[in-house]
């Protein structure tokens, strides 16, 4: 039997949590059979033994690293301690990974990466432009130098850190996607969503300071017709790489 794929998700508010994962799902092509879920900011995860799986997918979270330390309330401090632990990890053995936003900016910050509320975007489709080293990359393998992206989010990554490769930047944020030696990745947009998943989330988080909660239905309007096509692309090819090819690979 092949090594299950770590789905960790952030999101407190089940509704949001339950769709985001579902969205995960559908996008990458897994099943629940094939997965295994922990919502980290709910049970811990310090200690998790990274060999259990085949890779491990992380989803975002209206938790913002850039958070003041004395406004962050105990839960999220909990988690950033416990990702940096099991970053750690990941990144010492080379082990696949990829977050989208939140797990972006936590990783970005656990390789000394800045991150900054200076490149924020709003909900919104934006075009993400491939690099050089993300024209070469292979979850980016056959992508158009240009392609829409759902984004929103009130911080970002500055700064890379120096182990990183920018893969894809926009007009209004530096850093995009990155990856960090062969295997570890993250993303500031987010790959599962679509327009339903979008309009689920303007509704949810209409009041955590993304946006002014009266322009939700203005939001939701102008993401109408947007086809996301290429970022749930991302996930297929990570997990067809590594859940396929790698599936029964002991990383160490």
């Amino acid at each position: 039997m092949p090594k299950p794929v770590l789905i960790i998700q952030l999101r407190p508010e089940d509704k949001a949590s339950d769709s985001e994962f579902n969205a995960i799902l559908s996008k990458s092509g897994l099943k629940k059979s094939d997965v295994e879920r922990i919502r980290a900011e709910a049970v811990s995860i310090r200690g998790l033994n990274i060999n259990k799986y085949s890779a491990i997918i992380v989803g975002g979270s209206p938790f913002d690293v850039t958070t003041p330390e004395d406004k962050k309330s105990a839960t999220q401090k909990r988690v950033e301690a416990e990702f940096m632990e099991l970053l750690d990890k990941v990144v010492s053995n080379d082990f696949p990974f990829i977050g989208a936003c939140s797990g972006n900016g936590l990783l970005s910050t656990f390789l000394g990466g800045e991150m900054s509320r200076k490149y924020p975007e709003p909900v919104s489709a934006v075009d993400a432009y491939l690099t050089e080293a993300g024209k070469q990359d292979k979850l980016l393998k056959g992508f158009p130098s240009k392609f829409r992206v759902l984004v929103g989010h009130k911080e970002a990554c500055e700064i890379p850190p120096k182990e990183a490769v920018v893969l894809a930047y926009s007009k209004t944020c530096p850093t995009q996607m990155l990856r960090v030696k062969n295997n570890v990745y993250s993303t500031q947009f987010h790959p599962e969503a679509d327009f339903e998943e979008f309009k689920l989330r303007i509704n949810i988080y209409k009041n955590y300071g993304y946006f002014p909660p009266e322009q939700a239905n203005e939001l939701i309007e102008a993401l109408k017709g947007e086809q996301i096509i290429w970022p749930q692309k991302i996930l297929q090819n990570f997990v067809r790489i590594y859940y396929k090819r790698h599936r029964n690979t002991l990383f160490r």
